[in-house]
């Protein structure tokens, strides 16, 4: 589904030029939960607004399924990401003052899907979080964990082919976290692609392989086993 290769980012302001990536290869198949780490400063959230399309590469090349980020316009990366992409949120990114079932519908507002069908699909993405009976509470009356699982459901709406984690547990306890990245670990198992940045071992690891980054640069790409009682990264 995703192919990089000798990806670089350079910045230049004011003549000055920071190089934020410096030479990323790796790909992602189909169906894969993949968690992106690394230090503030290695190039970690650089990489996911380009993988997302909400930044270009200044260097290397980019594919997604099948199709180059050169061959595509500012119109067509705009259209695949609104259909092929779900975004969550450390932040959320909700209108705390609509209801759950309004947030959840934002996505379709921009889709070519009719009026006719919206209801149904945002009550099953709604139901798939768990937060059916709070489909016509405001989301300010939400805990940060059911704004998180709303932020998911929201991401669901249109049927991407993959879903973009940003420290999706980062304003959250650790039992709603937990639960957050159960429903997500859920959704991969029924084969949706998860791609999760995050600077938290624990939650990493709920993926099945860790991309870590240093300095712009990968330094170690490895899967993650399960020994029977905990997960473990390969060394």
């Amino acid at each position: 589904m995703i192919e990089v290769r000798d990806l670089k980012k350079e910045y230049v302001e004011d003549e000055t030029s920071t190089q934020a990536l410096c030479g990323v290869s790796f790909s992602i198949e189909k169906g894969e939960f993949v968690s992106i780490m690394g230090p503030s400063g290695s190039g970690k959230s650089t990489l996911l607004h380009i993988l997302s399309f909400l930044d270009r590469p200044t260097g290397g090349s980019y594919t997604f399924s099948g199709r180059s980020i050169d061959d595509m316009s500012d119109k067509e990366l705009a259209h695949v990401r609104n259909k092929d992409m779900g975004f969550v949120f450390q932040a959320f990114n909700l209108l705390s003052r609509l209801s759950v079932y309004a947030n959840v519908e934002i996505p379709l507002l921009y889709s070519d899907i009719p009026p006719a069908k919206r209801h149904a699909l945002i009550e099953d993405a709604v139901r798939a979080v768990g937060l059916e009976e709070k489909l016509h509470t405001e989301t300010g009356r939400l805990s940060g964990g059911q704004k998180q699982r709303v932020a998911i459901a929201r991401a669901l709406v249109t049927d991407p082919n993959v879903i973009f984690a940003d420290e999706p547990t980062g304003n959250l306890d650790s039992h709603s976290g937990l639960a957050v990245m159960e429903i997500l670990a859920g959704l991969n198992k029924k084969g949706r692609t998860v791609i999760l940045v995050t600077h938290e071992t624990q939650t990493a690891e709920f993926a099945k392989r860790i991309i870590l980054l240093k300095d712009g640069l990968v330094e170690s790409d490895t899967p993650v086993i399960f020994d029977g009682t905990k997960k473990t990264q390969l060394k």
